[in-house]
């Protein structure tokens, strides 16, 4: 990639139409500032900054500056314990662009022994909202792919009506082969696709994501996102407000769901404590 631009301020909030001009006044993508936390390079970016970046990294891709996507992904304590006992995750992660914190106990932890802690978390399910609310405004295309059979496309239709002019390039169900990863890369690039959501659960999309980055030139952002497309098209619910404040939205989880997450949490919380509490820091 060409020379970068300095870091990318955690505070920003920005226009679109402003983060615009300014991508394509530098022609360079943003280095984003990061602090360790649980012994992942967590990003300080408030849900602000991470839409301004993706515009800015639209129209690099746009003006064929970017060599290839912007891969992203995110953090819950649940992604710390797997980070650090799946070998196979952690060689893919360690090649990803940008993590976010997802989940309210990366930020607790950021505000324990970090001298400049994360300001927010950056839920996924809300930032999701955020970057549509840009996209229809800025023609951005999004490409909804993963999620059982249909799922995706409700989420495509949910989210068209909430935020009239949003163009979703396309969608496709997260059920295929590793030997059909090739001309499912075809299918998201000639959509005509800006940023690919890729919900197939962790390890699989981080892993699919590092393996398909040199596969779609001309996008901006591969973008992990997990579950998502089941909260908007899938019945999924989320946890109330104030236990997603509370950082206790797994256990909102893992209640609706004891068998496929309950023993899951169990496991990998207290993991995930000891990680949060010896590997954070500035």
């Amino acid at each position: 990639m060409n020379e970068v631009t300095p870091d990318l301020a955690p505070g920003c909030h920005a226009a679109a139409s402003d983060a615009v001009a300014a991508s394509r006044a530098s022609a360079t993508p943003s280095v984003v500032d990061k602090l360790t936390i649980g012994g992942l390079p967590i990003a300080r970016l408030t849900r602000a900054c991470m839409t301004r970046l993706m515009l800015e990294d639209v129209a690099l891709a746009r003006a064929g500056e970017l060599s290839r996507p912007r891969l992203l992904t995110s953090a819950n304590g649940s992604f710390v314990a797997a980070y650090h006992t799946d070998p196979a995750l952690r060689r893919a992660v360690d090649t990803i662009d940008v993590i976010d914190a997802d989940g309210m106990p990366i930020v607790y932890a950021s505000r324990l022994f970090c001298k400049r802690p994360l300001t927010e978390r950056a839920a996924t399910t809300d930032f999701l909202l955020d970057a549509c609310k840009v996209a229809a405004e800025t023609g951005t295309r999004f490409f909804f792919l993963g999620a059982r059979p249909g799922v995706a496309a409700r989420a495509a239709e949910h989210l068209r009506y909430r935020y009239p002019g949003l163009q979703i390039a396309g969608t496709r169900n997260g059920y295929f082969a590793d030997a059909e990863l090739a001309e499912v890369c075809r299918q998201v690039r000639e959509a005509g696709t800006d940023v690919l959501w890729l919900g197939l659960g962790t390890p699989r999309q981080e892993e699919v994501a590092v393996r398909a980055a040199d596969m779609l030139g001309g996008l901006a952002w591969v973008r992990t996102c997990g579950g998502l497309f089941d909260h908007y098209g899938g019945g999924v619910s989320r946890a109330p407000r104030w236990m997603q404040s509370a950082g206790l939205e797994w256990a909102y989880r893992g209640a609706r769901e004891p068998l496929r997450l309950g023993w899951r949490y169990l496991v990998t919380n207290p993991v995930a404590v000891y990680y949060l509490l010896t590997r954070t820091h500035d």
